[in-house]
């Protein structure tokens, strides 16, 4: 077959393929010039979950008539220099809008300051008309129709207008967490109006912003994370451990501004909660990562997605070193989400209203008077029987009985009743008060109610101790009688040799063997009889990855957090008073406590304002 030169209209069409996936590619390429033209505010009307209509309105610089030709050009830009690795706006292939053009109806107005009037060009289905004068203000508007008609077999592979619109709303919102000194909004015949105010810049704008995305309980469980290292700088909120979600579509990433989806940085983010939520839970997390644009390739894909780091084991250690040092810092905390989860708890619906007690107890008399409180299985308390109160009637009985119930519970010295000081009711986790179903620890602060789950908590605090006398100094090592051989790709061999000495302080020695061959000489000691041949290949394919050996110590945790498990206050002891004040007091100081091992809330805190909306105070 002859070798032919492809049209410029097919050239287009095959980088669509790549830059335009769905509606929601062309919003954001379109938005990302809008920003790039320095625009204040953002209009967005759409239609069809945008294959109908997509129109992107903006108060930006605008394009001068003579350059809007070469705006809709391929490989045209105004945003890159010489110096390829010099990026520093969100655009800068010259792909998007020619690439739009040739899959649709686009039609391209603008006008800058100095015109008299606005132009416009219109590209279908890859070819070119005007300019043309047209009115308008100031700013561009772009227009884009009858999305791939041009290549209907694309249309096959969109999803229901309902699911573009929303993949429309989401990139959008992603977008304009970077930018929170813009104001942008969402309309349209397809979905329900989006408005995101302009809420300033520096770090109260940008908590602002993130609360108008996230929802205003991300501001009461974040915490703000600032920390840098060798001229990379990571800010941003992270989320408490206990405030998770069962999939990663709230955490945002952002590298000088572009908002990215980068593997690396998902599992660095995994790897620095990796201690205090489930493998099926995902935090929360808004992080900005800002450097040198050369120490950064954002041309790996023309959706400009992906990025590749020049030293990605810095970047990786900056994340989770920032991310468990401000958890650490922190303090013991709740999820606020869990308040409002046990509020939701208690209301009942179509429950037949409480009447007064007097008239229950009236009635219940009237319908027996041979009632026996003591025989009753539904008496109020376990107590001692209650002395006869000759001559008195039912409800004179049954209100002695409470009161005689309820004064050998408050002076029952198990139930830690007795009258607490202050300096303990000021503690975070305040006083214990009592102890129910033998697991749950009920305790007083100044201003809430807060239930401690015993085992969940004692299982946190003996994990944190084994894992303190694990790594502060080098495990014990079991001699492997005849060394092991593990053959590997050369390259395996010498990233596990370069990790050598980190290996040994867990207890594993190795040596190469030979250019394709890993020896094993030693094993933790902890760990008894191991599959040898799967530790090692493992541990070869997370450094290749993560340049990292944190599989060997991921691993010597969960033998310690099993250990725990086994080893903590068990569900169903009873406490004393003093033991339970103890370990709330330990709860306080001991970073990650707030969950469990395996990711589960250790306490719930109630506030007061909470409890007195409970019974209708508020």
């Amino acid at each position: 077959m002859a070798i032919k030169q492809l049209t410029e209209t097919i050239i287009n069409q095959i980088a669509a393929g790549e830059v335009i996936e769905r509606p929601a590619s062309v919003v954001k390429e379109l938005v990302e010039n809008a920003i790039d033209a320095g625009a204040t505010r953002i209009d967005i009307v759409t239609a069809g979950g945008g294959k109908n209509l997509i129109r992107v309105s903006d108060n930006g610089s605008g394009i001068p008539s003579d350059e809007l030709t070469l705006a809709v050009a391929r490989h045209c830009t105004s945003k890159l220099t010489d110096n390829v690795h010099d990026i520093r706006a969100l655009g800068f292939r010259g792909e998007a809008l020619p690439s739009i053009g040739s899959v649709s109806r686009l039609s391209m107005k603008s006008r800058i300051a100095e015109a008299d009037s606005g132009f416009e060009v219109n590209v279908h289905g890859g070819r070119l008309e005007g300019p043309r004068p047209t009115p308008m203000n100031g700013g561009t508007i772009a227009e884009v129709r009858d999305l791939f008609f041009a290549t209907p077999a694309r249309l096959k592979f969109m999803k229901t207008d309902r699911a573009e619109a929303t993949a429309i709303s989401d990139v959008v919102k992603r977008v304009a967490i970077a930018f929170p000194h813009i104001r942008f909004s969402i309309a349209g015949s397809d979905r329900t109006p989006l408005d995101l105010a302009a809420t300033g810049t520096g770090s109260t704008g940008m908590l602002e912003r993130i609360s108008q995305v996230l929802g205003k309980e991300f501001p009461e469980n974040a915490i703000a994370i600032d920390a840098m290292r060798d001229g990379v700088r990571l800010s941003g909120f992270a989320g408490i451990p206990a405030f998770n979600r069962a999939n990663s579509l709230q955490q945002f990433a952002y590298v000088n501004g572009r908002p990215v989806r980068d593997k690396q940085i998902w599992g660095a983010i995994r790897g620095a909660y990796a201690d205090v939520i489930s493998r099926d839970r995902h935090p929360v997390v808004v992080l900005f990562l800002n450097l040198d644009p050369a120490l950064v390739d954002v041309n790996v894909h023309p959706a400009k997605a992906d990025v590749r780091f020049r030293d990605p084991g810095l970047v990786r250690g900056l994340i989770v070193g920032a991310i468990r040092e401000a958890l650490g810092q922190s303090g013991i905390r709740a999820a606020t989400s869990g308040a409002d989860a046990m509020l939701n708890s208690f209301r009942l619906g179509g429950v037949e209203p409480i009447r007064p007690a007097a008239q229950r107890w009236q009635g219940a008399a009237a319908v027996n008077q041979n009632y026996n409180v003591q025989q009753s299985p539904y008496r109020p308390f376990e107590a001692e029987p209650v002395a006869s109160h000759g001559g008195e009637g039912f409800a004179e009985t049954v209100q002695a009985f409470l009161y005689d119930g309820a004064t050998a519970l408050a002076t029952d010295t198990r139930a830690g009743m007795a009258e607490a000081p202050q300096e303990l009711l000021s503690a975070p986790l305040g006083a214990a008060r009592a102890q129910i179903h033998s697991n749950y620890i009920v305790s007083q602060t100044e201003d809430s109610l807060v239930i401690v789950d015993q085992h969940a908590a004692h299982e946190r605090l003996v994990y944190e101790a084994l894992k303190n006398a694990l790594h502060s100094k080098p495990l014990p090592a079991q001699l492997l009688l005849i060394p092991e051989i593990v053959d590997l790709p050369e390259e395996d061999v010498g990233r596990l040799v370069a990790h050598a000495e980190t290996l040994a302080r867990f207890g594993l020695g190795i040596e190469s063997f030979g250019p394709g061959a890993i020896a094993v000489r030693e094993t933790p000691s902890m760990l008894g009889e191991i599959d040898t041949q799967k530790l090692i290949r493992d541990l070869a394919d997370e450094i290749a990855e993560h340049d990292t050996s944190d599989g060997l110590k991921a691993i010597l945790d969960h033998v310690a957090a099993t250990m725990a498990c086994h080893g903590s206050v068990r569900a169903g002891r009873r406490l004393k008073p003093d033991e339970m004040n103890a370990l709330l007091r330990q709860m306080e100081e001991t970073p990650g406590s707030g969950t469990c091992n395996h990711g589960r809330p250790t306490y719930i805190e109630l506030k007061l304002t909470d409890i007195e909306r409970l019974f209708g105070r508020r």
